[in-house]
C-alpha cells in the first residue's frame, strides 16, 4: 500500500469553501499529481513540503494545512511542514484532537517555536473530541496531516479523501486487515479525485537507502536469497493511569500498548524495516510463520502487546526474510536491515556492501 504509486483524477481542482474566483485561483491544483512514493521523514523530507508542492500550482501561494492528532508526532510533522517558507508560504490553520490538553500543548509549542508566525489557529478552528477530524476537514485547506494513533487512520483517511484533501498520514495506515482494506478502497477513491497521498516511511527518501537499494537491485551482490530485518530495542514510553481516566481515555493516552489502536510494535515500529525488504524485493511475502509473546514485560501497565516477535517470511521466488523485533532490556539492540546474495552481503542501513572476493563498497 505505502509504496504503490497512485495517480488521481482532477475532481476538486479548486477547493474553496466559498467558491470565490480569487480563492479558486489560489487553490488551483496541478492536474495528474501522483502519490508520493514511500512517504516522508517525519512528514517532511529535506525541508520540502512534497505533497503540497506536488499538488499546488503556485509556489508563491499560501498552502493551508490542518492537523489531526496533536501528540508529539503530529506536532513535529506540522512544525516541519511550516519550516518550508523558502519554498512558498505555509500556514497551519486548523487543529483537532480527542483531548483539549494535547491540542493546547501542541499549539503552545508551535506558536512559541521558530515557525510561530505561521500558526493561525484561533479558537473557532480548534476542535476537540472524536468528531474533531470532521470539523478540521470542513475548513478551507489544501492538505491535512493525520497523526492520531493508527487505529483511527482508516476512518480519518477515508474522510479526508471524501472531503477532497491532499493527505500526509503517519505509518502504519491501519492495525488490522479490515482497516487495511478500508485504506486501499479510500486510495482508489483518491485516484479519482487527483489527490496526492503520502505515508511516513522515510527511508525511501534517505540517500543511503536509495543508493544501496538501487545497487542491490542492479545485482551488485548477485542473487539475493536471504534477508534480515530487525527492530530490537527497549520500551519507548509508558503513561500512568490517572484517577480521573476512564478505561477508554487511559487506553487512548497509553495507546502504544493496546492492539486495537496500535497493532503491536511489529506493526507500529518494525514496519519500517519490513518495508525496506519489500522495497528491495519489489514485492510482498506470500507466506509467513513465526511466534511471539510476553517474556519479560509482563506488568499490566504494558497493556496487551508482546515484548518479542520472530517471523520467517517467504517471497514468491523462494527467498526468505528473517524478521525480529523486541522490547527487552539487556539484549542485542539492532534496528536495521541486511541482505545476503550469491556474491556478497549488505548492511543496508549503513550502505555497506562486502563482496565474497574480499572487496568492500560503501
Amino acid at each position: 500500500m505505502t509504496r504503490k504509486q497512485r495517480s488521481h483524477d482532477e475532481q476538486n481542482n479548486t477547493t474553496s469553501n466559498n467558491s470565490k474566483t480569487a480563492d479558486a485561483s489560489r487553490r488551483h491544483f496541478v492536474k495528474g499529481s501522483a502519490l508520493v512514493a514511500g512517504g516522508m521523514a517525519s512528514g517532511i523530507v529535506g525541508g520540502n513540503l512534497d505533497i503540497a508542492r506536488a499538488a499546488h500550482s503556485g509556489a508563491d501561494e499560501t498552502i493551508r494545512i490542518g492537523l489531526v492528532g496533536c501528540g508529539g508526532r503530529g506536532t513535529g510533522a506540522a512544525s516541519q511542514a511550516m519550516n518550508t517558507q523558502d519554498k512558498g508560504p505555509v500556514k497551519l490553520v486548523a487543529m483537532g484532537d480527542a483531548f483539549p490538553d494535547r491540542l493546547q500543548s501542541s499549539l503552545r509549542s508551535m506558536k512559541t517555536g521558530k515557525q510561530g508566525a505561521h500558526v493561525d489557529v484561533p479558537k473557532d478552528r480548534q476542535f476537540i473530541g472524536f468528531d474533531a477530524y470532521k470539523k478540521v476537514f470542513e475548513q478551507d485547506l489544501e492538505m491535512v496531516i493525520l497523526a492520531t494513533p493508527p487505529g483511527f487512520r482508516p476512518l480519518h483517511f477515508e474522510a479526508a479523501v471524501n472531503a477532497g484533501k491532499h493527505v500526509f498520514m503517519e505509518k502504519p495506515v491501519a492495525t488490522d486487515a479490515p482497516g487495511v482494506r478500508r485504506v486501499i478502497a479510500a486510495g482508489e477513491e483518491a485516484k479519482k479525485k487527483n489527490l496526492a497521498v503520502a505515508v511516513g516511511l522515510q527511508r525511501h527518501h534517505e540517500t543511503t537507502y536509495r543508493d544501496t537499494i538501487k545497487a542491490l537491485q542492479d545485482g551488485i551482490i548477485g542473487d539475493i536469497n536471504f534477508m534480515r530485518a530487525y527492530w530490537n530495542g527497549t520500551t519507548p514510553w509508558v503513561r500512568k493511569r490517572e484517577a480521573n481516566h476512564t478505561e477508554l481515555e487511559y487506553q487512548m493516552r497509553n495507546w502504544y500498548f493496546f492492539n486495537w489502536i496500535c497493532g503491536d510494535h511489529i506493526t507500529e515500529q518494525h514496519i519500517h524495516n519490513l518495508d525496506v525488504i519489500n522495497w528491495l524485493k519489489d514485492s510482498y511475502p506470500v507466506k509467513a510463520q513465526g511466534m511471539g509473546g510476553r517474556q519479560v514485560r509482563t506488568d499490566k501497565i504494558y497493556g496487551e502487546i508482546y515484548d518479542h516477535h520472530m517471523i520467517e517470511y517467504t517471497y514468491a521466488d523462494g527467498s526468505k526474510m528473517l524478521s525480529a523485533c523486541r522490547h527487552q532490556q539487556g539484549t542485542w539492540r539492532q534496528v536495521n536491515e541486511f541482505a545476503h546474495g550469491s556474491n556478497g552481503d549488505c548492511h543496508i542501513g549503513a550502505g555497506k556492501i562486502t563482496l565474497h572476493n574480499g572487496g568492500e563498497i560503501k
